[in-house]
């Protein structure tokens, strides 16, 4: 059997590169197909927590960032007392990371490694018992990370639908201005939850999450600390926004196709370790793949995802129910269970 490559990885954002890294490590070609060029930008909240730093530096990946010491969890509303329970990593720090910084430096480990990258489409694949062809390659295995609309995930099959009711969508923006403290601050409103991340050089990124059609705009005036944070301060980016983030599977393997990443379905960016499990499962794809054992990856992407796919629903859950109010009163009340959730997210 002739192939291209041993793996073709479908997406060039975080979780494609960290899936080609992954593989160069063990010695299998790779080649990636993107149709974008350059950086490639998400409206996501840009905080690594503290797991997903050693887990980039056993890729040989450093990103530059602003250095952070935990979650602040903060009542959002214009009136009445602020109410917040803030909490320090456990197991060092996490780091704010302009998703274009992060992009750059996977895309220079993975070029010093030998990756193809290749601009092109993937609207079709074929399998058989030996190999996968899309985009004009052949390869023996294909890993999809395509993101949260994957194509490869619809093509295969393995794509579930999702209720539209409670869908929940991101925007974001960056201004130029001095980080407040060095957490992650996470301010819960009526209709928003805005996460605000320092990432470095004056810069600080502010991402809300919520039902369609935020007005960012709106949504900052009423909460009086960041709009005072941005009061006179010049945008550093436009608005970009991302979802609906709820995306299902029924597996994440069909043959010698796997899922990874937002591909292989999402619950939601509410608790911000989305690079961290998407770079657990990138080493459990090739893993499975050096094997030649790809229905190993279900049983690993299963144990890896547990506790972001339990503790994100549950809060998700609490955030779309009358319970909404009660979740910053509540973390205050209990500073030792919301220390020990976001200690178990951030490992």
């Amino acid at each position: 059997m002739t192939v291209d490559a041993d793996v073709l990885v479908v997406g060039g954002g975080p979780a494609g590169l960290a899936t080609a890294i992954e593989a160069r490590l063990r010695g299998l070609t790779v080649t990636i197909v993107e149709p974008r060029g350059g950086a490639i930008d998400k409206a996501c909240g840009e905080g690594l927590m503290p797991g997903a730093l050693p887990a980039l530096a056993r890729l040989g990946v450093d990103p530059p960032g602003f250095a952070l010491r935990g979650v602040s969890y903060r009542s959002g509303t214009s009136r009445g007392a602020e109410r917040r329970v803030d909490h320090l990593f456990s197991s060092g720090e996490g780091r704010g990371v302009r998703r274009t910084a992060l992009h750059d430096a996977l895309t220079e480990r993975a070029r010093s490694l030998g990756v193809v990258v290749v601009a092109g489409k993937v609207d079709a694949l074929e399998q058989d018992a030996h190999s996968v062809t899309a985009a004009g390659i052949r390869a023996r295995y294909l890993v999809a990370a395509d993101g949260l609309h994957s194509t490869v995930r619809r093509l295969t099959g393995l794509e579930r639908p999702v209720a539209a009711r409670g869908r929940r969508y991101g925007v974001r923006r960056h201004y130029h201005a001095e980080p407040q403290s060095d957490l992650i601050e996470v301010y819960w409103t009526p209709t928003v939850e805005a996460y605000v991340t320092p990432v470095g050089g004056g810069v600080v990124g502010i991402a809300m999450l919520g039902r369609k059609g935020i007005d960012f705009d709106a949504a900052l005036a009423g909460i009086r600390p960041l709009a005072a944070l941005v009061a006179g301060a010049e945008p550093a980016t436009e608005l970009r926004g991302a979802g609906p983030f709820r995306q299902s599977t029924g597996r994440r393997s069909h043959g010698r196709v796997l899922l990874v990443g937002d591909a292989s379905g999402y619950v939601d960016a509410i608790t911000g370790e989305g690079i961290r499990v998407g770079l657990a499962q990138a080493e459990a794809a090739i893993a499975s793949i050096a094997r030649d054992d790809p229905k190993s990856y279900e049983k690993e992407w299963m144990r890896r995802t547990r506790d972001f796919r339990v503790l994100t629903a549950g809060l998700v859950a609490a955030a779309n129910s009358p319970a909404r109010g009660a979740i910053v009163p509540a973390a205050s009340a209990l500073p030792h269970v919301f220390g020990a959730v976001v200690d178990r997210l951030a490992r």
